[in-house]
């Protein structure tokens, strides 16, 4: 793609498609799928993929033995994704050894695990690399409840990551809610480019895109605005539809979920400014989803309150 308005080699910006202001490498992936059809083993079971598929695809479509995560992955890959960002879905092929199945092609007569202890293992490290980068105080997300990392840290059993949590590390940035309409908390960002695609690709809005490198990269703005008010944003809302973390959440919703304890808010929990009432949660992870299960709420102190209505909560 030409970063000059108009095509080279071309004398009139009339066929110039819409997306040609789009900064290079914030979206367009090629194909990831195989070009032909293939017949190939996933644990033991014979799958008929069809041309376009990915390993992912063909694990999708049988009871597989180990649970591929596809933290990145999105239902609709015809225009987002498969990016390979996550690692999360993770197996092992005879024939290349440890690949990301959402963006590696099937061949004809391919033999694929996704439970053997290397495949296991390499799931597990990357997601709980996932979790050291995110802010975990579950209670307080506008996702709570309806979060795909919480969904797979649970059904794994993650109770605290090997490698820490990124708020006992002290690097949180603050939230950028100068919208009316987005909240970005990207203490909770995965990187998985799923709302750069979806503004890029589906909406041809050009606003978003991934930007820094190594530990510094985040999601920006294409217009190097500092601030989602600032940026040329139309509120259509797509970002936050496909954003699997509360990285991205409709402000209505910010506080949806939040646990009824006064001072006890999104915001200022992520930045570090709550209540004194607020200790600690009790652990970083998020078992509070399993019924009956409290361990994720924050321990509170504070003088039994008079009975009034409407505080049955306490």
């Amino acid at each position: 793609m030409s970063t000059d308005p108009i095509w080279e080699g071309s004398t009139t910006g009339a066929d110039v498609p819409l997306t040609e202001d789009i900064a290079p490498g914030t979206a367009n992936d090629p194909p990831a799928g195989a070009t032909d059809e293939a017949t190939l083993t996933v644990d033991g079971q014979t799958v008929e993929a069809s041309a376009g598929a990915t390993l992912l695809d063909a694990c999708e479509t049988v009871d597989t033995d180990g649970d591929v995560l596809a933290l990145c992955s999105y239902d609709d890959e015809e225009k987002i994704g498969p990016r390979s960002e996550c690692r999360t879905c993770m197996v092992e092929t005879e024939e290349h050894g440890i690949v990301p199945s959402c963006s590696f092609p099937v061949e004809d007569d391919m033999v694929v695990s996704t439970d053997t202890e290397a495949a296991s293992e390499a799931r597990d490290v990357n997601l709980d690399l996932i979790l050291s980068n995110h802010n975990l105080l579950c209670t307080t997300c506008g996702a709570n409840g309806r979060c795909d990392l919480q969904d797979v840290a649970i059904e794994n059993d993650v109770e605290e990551p090997r490698y820490g949590v990124l708020h006992d590390r002290s690097q949180l940035e603050p939230i950028d809610d100068s919208s009316p309409f987005i909240q970005i908390d990207r203490n909770k960002c995965i990187l998985c480019n799923r709302c750069v695609e979806a503004c890029n690709d589906v909406q041809v809005e050009g606003v978003l895109r991934v930007e820094g490198s190594g530990s510094d990269t985040r999601i920006g703005f294409q217009n190097d605005a500092d601030t989602m008010m600032d940026s040329t944003c139309v509120s259509c809302g797509h970002c936050a539809t496909v954003c699997p973390t509360g990285a991205l959440v409709e402000q209505g919703l910010v506080d949806a979920t939040t646990l009824p304890v006064p001072g006890f808010t999104h915001k200022n929990s992520a930045e570090g400014i709550v209540g004194e009432d607020y200790e600690r949660q009790q652990t970083q992870m998020t078992p509070m989803k399993r019924e009956g299960d409290n361990r994720n709420e924050p321990r509170v102190s504070r003088p039994e309150p008079a009975a009034t209505e409407g505080d049955d909560w306490l």
